[in-house]
């Protein structure tokens, strides 16, 4: 028996063939079995038929990241093989339906002319076409197990009474994951409970995917030889969850009570995850509630969300690139009202449409300088689904303390992965809700000017509490002017909130340096975070890491300071312009000497980062690095 303490696995099928189901059963159930998990969701734009995949990476230690090899490949189709088996590591698993083995690359029509071209030169140096073809070029290095899945269904559909085979086709996704911890000879029990989670009070769906894993599970023990196996431990202080969920639980508890959003990938999970947890227990033990609507486009998003943050709510909106643009006048009006509202901009690949269900790093500059005219915002970014939760706590306090838009910028990446991370320590959580004032007494200035550029606020409808939103320049009562010494006063007061947030942060809100003692330091920001600390780890720690988390203001002081010392400056990030670099540039006058970037729409691997990094410490020369790995 090979003990083994990772492994990267990997599903896919057709859209809508179970695929994302599968692999959360099987991480749920890893998890429960005490290891640790990074997951990745691929999936086409269209609602059903094209390919997508989901790779979840599996350990005994903490991971961050997911990797392109894969060492347990689960056909649910022959593109799945067609597709992936490049990527199949030497000594891996590969589970198959045996109805796929006379399948051919000229059967399959989903497969785009680009790729097609692609797999058919790896098949004509194998000098392969069937799936069984390939399959017998790897199986003295890899374990082949064919399962028969429709003879499987039959004799269960037998024991079961059903008349209609057809209707326990859809539970062959359970069995291929089954199937998965039988070879990993991990308790068919997981599986169970992992079943009883995902599909909750559903009793007869419960009771058939547990007959059909038993079946599976049963079959592939009898079968195959367990070759591999995981020592699990307690993960008593870890959860599973997703980006978009720890998004939504962050504004739960910073007491967002007010949410907007038009539907759009990847941020509508976030909504639809406050739509199914409206009603909150407080820790009071008594009730409340959260109201999510659901706009008729983003221009009503980003108004109503503002409407409400003048009403006294803490309030958001969720969007994407293509949504964000449509709420760059609304953003605008936001600024000339000073109205704390939090934008939570979740980026996938433009421009335009795009990709509009993959990966980038595009919008950074865009989130920065969005808007027309000069106006105080902030600028947030999270590399991990742990900082996701604190940082929206961050964003609404930063909103109301500095009284201006602050949007905490995500990505597709983040939003889709699948992660165990640290409970989240409610005991740090701090509400502050800056000047606002339940009261008025005499003249009251809603925009009165101060030294550091924050006036009182108060709720609509407050007593003596009177003052006028325009989207016109306008004077300390909100009246409008005109008047060119008024609008030098006003411009200037609403611009020093910028460096009074500057000097109020502490420093690591506004970055996290890694030191490792090395004279060259990574720079990034958001969810390269993970696939950078992974590589760093694999090459010994010879690198330092800086991941930028303040992004506007921009914190030139501590950056400059944290970057004094460093010989060489390698920038990481997914987009093709270096978007980073050219701020560190433009802030710090530091030019980077590597730049290291991605734009395929698929996240960066820890091994893809592994084998850059390991070209520049030998002495490569090339200052620009593009990583293109990706299915």
């Amino acid at each position: 028996m090979n003990i083994i303490n990772e492994l990267s696995w990997v599903t896919g099928g057709p859209q809508g063939s179970g695929v994302d189901t599968s692999a959360n059963i099987f991480a749920r159930a890893c998890y429960l079995a005490g290891l640790h998990i990074y997951g990745k969701r691929e999936y086409h734009s269209n609602i059903k038929g094209e390919h997508s995949y989901f790779t979840i990476r599996v350990s005994n230690k903490t991971i961050r990241s997911h990797l392109d090899r894969i060492d347990m490949l689960v056909a649910l189709d022959a593109e799945t093989i067609f597709r992936h088996l490049s990527y199949v590591s030497k000594g891996a698993s590969i589970i198959y339906d045996s109805s796929l083995n006379d399948k051919r690359l000229e059967d399959i029509n989903t497969i785009g002319d680009v790729a097609r071209r692609r797999i058919e030169t790896f098949l004509k140096s194998k000098n392969k076409n069937s799936v069984k073809d390939m399959l017998d070029s790897v199986r003295d290095e890899c374990s082949i197990c064919s399962i028969p899945f429709n003879e499987l269904l039959s004799q269960l559909a037998a024991e079961r009474g059903e008349s209609m085979l057809s209707r326990l086709t859809r539970v062959t996704n359970i069995m291929s994951v089954a199937s998965s911890l039988a070879l990993l000879d991990l308790d068919v029990k997981y599986i169970h409970d992992a079943i009883k989670s995902i599909f909750k009070s559903k009793t007869n769906v419960i009771a058939l995917n547990i007959d059909a894993a038993n079946k599976a599970y049963n079959y592939t023990k009898a079968k195959y030889d367990i070759s591999k196996r995981f020592v699990s431990k307690s993960l008593d202080n870890l959860i599973l969850l997703q980006g978009t969920q720890a998004a939504a639980l962050g504004k739960i508890s910073a007491g967002c009570r007010f949410q907007t959003y038009y539907p759009i990938t990847p941020a509508t999970d976030e909504s639809e995850f406050l739509e199914s947890n409206q009603i909150i227990s407080n820790i009071d033990g008594t009730k409340g509630s959260l109201v999510v609507i659901q706009t008729e486009d983003e221009i009503s998003a980003i108004t109503m969300a503002t409407g409400a943050a003048i009403a006294g709510a803490r309030s958001s909106t969720s969007t994407s690139g293509p949504g964000f643009s449509l709420m760059a006048e609304g953003l605008s009006w936001a600024g000339m009202n000073e109205v704390p509202v939090v934008i939570t901009l979740y980026q996938r690949a433009g421009p335009s449409t795009g990709l509009p269900t993959r990966h980038e790093q595009g919008d950074l500059l865009f989130a920065i300088n969005a808007g027309h005219g000069e106006f105080p915002r902030a600028v947030i970014a999270s590399g991990d689904v742990e900082e996701i939760y604190y940082d929206t706590i961050r964003a609404f306090n930063y909103a109301e303390r500095y009284q201006m838009p602050v949007i905490h910028i995500l990505d597709k990446a983040l939003a889709n992965s699948l992660v165990t991370c640290k409970v989240y320590d409610t005991s740090k959580i701090k509400i502050d809700r800056g000047l606002l004032i339940d009261s008025v007494n005499g003249d009251y200035k809603r925009f009165r000017l101060s030294d550091d550029g924050i006036s009182t606020r108060v709720r609509l409808g407050t007593e003596n509490g009177i003052f006028w939103n325009t989207g016109d320049e306008h004077d300390e009562y909100g009246h409008i002017t005109e008047d060119p010494e008024m609008r030098d006063i006003m411009m200037e007061k609403r611009m020093k909130k910028l460096d009074t947030m500057l000097r109020d942060l502490s420093n690591e809100e506004k970055a996290i340096f890694y030191d490792n003692n090395s004279d060259k330091t990574i720079i990034t920001w958001g969810s390269p975070k993970g696939a950078i600390l992974d590589a760093i780890s694999m090459l010994d720690n010879t690198f330092n890491m800086l991941q930028i988390k303040l992004l506007q203001p921009f914190p030139s002081s501590y950056i400059s300071e944290v970057l004094s010392n460093t010989q060489m400056v390698i920038d990481v990030e997914m987009n093709y312009s270096a978007q980073l670099a050219k701020l560190i540039k433009l802030y710090t006058n530091k030019e980077v000497d590597y730049r290291i970037v991605k734009y395929n729409g698929r996240p960066i691997s820890a091994d893809e980062l592994y084998y850059a990094l390991s070209n520049i410490i030998n002495g490569s020369k090339e200052r620009r690095v593009v990583l293109r790995n990706g299915v």
